[in-house]
């Protein structure tokens, strides 16, 4: 289904709600740069690390793309979770997973913020913690990484801002044209923006490395950066 969801002027604060379900996978592939190539970076280095199975968790799941771009290359002893807030993005993750047949991922709904983590050897925030408020996201950072097994690895795909801000507004300015090429309306363009105002909260590139240095991550890789959108790589 087409994503339409801005062409009226939304009522309400934005929200992944049915309406924005139902368009959410036609929303991500026009809306964030390379993502298909960004979900295949974050399966290939997370299947490094399981060889010998292990546990996942995939942290604001949505309807499970980078789950199911993970399952197939990895062990089927491995555990697959998707944790996610939003009920409607979980029962449609639930439904593509018995259309796949994949039978090892589960798709919880949980807030991830609240949720007890097992032990395990991946965690993956794509497009999540720029939605965690700035008071809780450093919290959660640091419960990450002690979820995780030694040399376990967190993938984290953000959208981020410069300190700069003339290289912002020009960063924004180019985000904006990929959009319009996209066929998203300057309208719909415009809408987006204001509904996502203190929604979404992005930090800049040093503060991302900076949290993650100081939850106890002893390296911190940019896998992949396109303007104001980067995939980074942190392990314990």
């Amino acid at each position: 289904m087409r994503d339409e969801i801005f062409k009226d002027k939304l009522e309400k604060q934005f929200e992944f709600d049915e309406s924005v379900v139902s368009v959410f996978d036609d929303m991500i592939d026009r809306s964030v740069p390379f993502y298909r190539e960004q979900i295949s970076l974050i399966a290939h280095f997370a299947s490094l690390s399981l060889s010998n199975g292990g546990r996942v968790y995939d942290l604001g799941s949505s309807t499970g793309n980078v789950l199911f771009e993970l399952y197939k290359s990895i062990p089927s002893h491995t555990e697959l979770i998707g944790l996610d807030s939003s009920l409607a993005m979980i029962e449609r993750a639930r439904l593509k997973a018995r259309a796949y047949e994949a039978c090892n991922i589960k798709f919880l709904h949980q807030d991830f913020l609240e949720y007890e983590f097992l032990p395990s050897e991946v965690m993956i925030a794509s497009w999540t913690m720029q939605f965690v408020r700035p008071l809780m996201r450093e919290r959660m950072i640091s419960k990450i990484y002690q979820s995780l097994r030694e040399n376990g690895i967190f993938l984290m795909s953000e959208k981020m801002v410069s300190s700069d801000k003339v290289l912002d507004r020009l960063m924004i300015e180019r985000y904006h044209q990929y959009k319009a090429t996209q066929g998203y309306s300057q309208i719909e363009i415009n809408q987006k923006r204001e509904a996502l105002e203190n929604v979404l909260v992005p930090y800049t590139q040093e503060e991302n490395f900076s949290m993650l240095k100081n939850a106890g991550f002893k390296s911190v890789e940019i896998l992949f950066k396109w303007v104001n959108f980067a995939l980074l790589i942190a392990r314990k």
